[in-house]
């Protein structure tokens, strides 16, 4: 499966997809406002990358405006907040063949470069 979860907006989303040359004849684009990431698809992100924390987006508004911050969030709690607010999911989020890439950094998008490569 070849599947990127992004937002069209997103300028971060916009550069990555860009410069890894992906477009929609190569994967699925879910554009996460309009089509919310389902449980099943977070859990089998989840077991990709270890834990729900690691897939979740400090730097969305909402988690400034909902003080989140200084608050513990469970592991439970993580989920919950990623399938109740599409901005809490990292993007872009990246599935290929069964590989998954939070490519928030360079050192993920080159990772993701080398995979496609392949």
């Amino acid at each position: 499966m070849r599947k990127v979860f992004y937002l069209p907006h997103c300028k971060t989303c916009q550069k990555t997809l860009q410069e890894l040359g992906i477009d929609e004849s190569d994967f699925v684009l879910q554009n996460t406002k309009e089509k919310h990431i389902s449980a099943k698809e977070l859990d089998m992100l989840k077991k990709k990358v270890g834990s729900y924390e690691a897939l979740f987006n400090r730097r969305s508004m909402k988690y400034r405006s909902m003080e989140l911050k200084d608050k513990e969030i469970s592991e439970k709690e993580y989920r919950q907040l990623i399938l109740g607010e599409y901005t809490f999911l990292k993007r872009p989020t990246i599935v290929i063949d069964g590989e998954v890439f939070l490519a928030t950094t360079k050192k993920a998008v080159e990772a993701a470069k080398a995979k496609l490569s392949e």
